[in-house]
């Protein structure tokens, strides 16, 4: 029995880095290889079953009706555009007070004790990023971080269902991986936006929305 139980987890953990994995392809901003990675979503569904694997494949079937130029201009559009829609993690929970360059310290912090540095160009809480390193570096340590800021994964999932964007899909199958969030905390949020204070925010300086040369 114990055996078996050991079986499930290792599958249902298996699953899990396919959608995270997944998930991160999909919310990329869409350059070059934007196409390319569609068809590796396509390929990486077929090892699922069940509302995650639908869930990411209404994502694919959304954005393969965009050229690349068109579905860099709706990502921006999206994601740039719309404070609500911010795939920044610790901008939820922390707002613009002290707490969060402390918060984004702490996936910093996970990255380096699992053997990785954390990305040079973006910040260490970004949603893909976060996802990326889940997947493929440490799927414990990425769990954890995915949810311990579940709240946040749920304020940008209702922001995207909102706009009747196609990310909403890939957002709900991360949520699929997680434990339950709190949906009054979601409300919440929703209502009233986060945490607010006007100090200067060390390590980590951004802004939110994050200004993309690209875009």
């Amino acid at each position: 029995m114990k055996a078996l139980s050991r079986g499930k987890q290792r599958a249902h953990l298996m699953r899990d880095r396919v959608v995270w994995q997944a998930a991160s392809l999909l919310l990329a901003y869409p350059d070059e290889g934007f196409i390319r990675r569609l068809q590796l979503v396509e390929e990486l569904s077929g090892h699922l079953r069940g509302r995650a694997q639908h869930l990411l494949r209404q994502t694919v079937a959304g954005l393969w009706r965009y050229e690349t130029l068109d579905a860099a201009i709706h990502y921006v559009e999206t994601f740039d555009l719309r404070r609500r829609a911010t795939m920044y993690l610790t901008y939820w929970t922390a707002g613009d007070t002290r707490n969060r360059g402390r918060e984004m310290l702490d996936f910093a912090s996970a990255y380096r004790d699992a053997g990785v540095e954390p990305p040079a160009k973006e910040s260490p809480d970004y949603l893909p990023v976060v996802l990326e390193f889940a997947a493929t570096v440490d799927s414990r340590a990425g769990h954890q971080l995915l949810a311990t800021h579940r709240t946040s994964i749920d304020v940008l999932q209702k922001a995207l269902a909102d706009a009747g964007s196609p990310y909403q899909y890939a957002v709900a199958a991360v949520c699929e991986t997680l434990p339950p969030g709190d949906p009054n905390r979601v409300q919440h949020l929703t209502e009233c936006g986060p945490p607010a204070e006007a100090v200067g925010l060390q390590p980590f300086t951004l802004t939110v929305p994050a200004r993309r040369d690209s875009a």
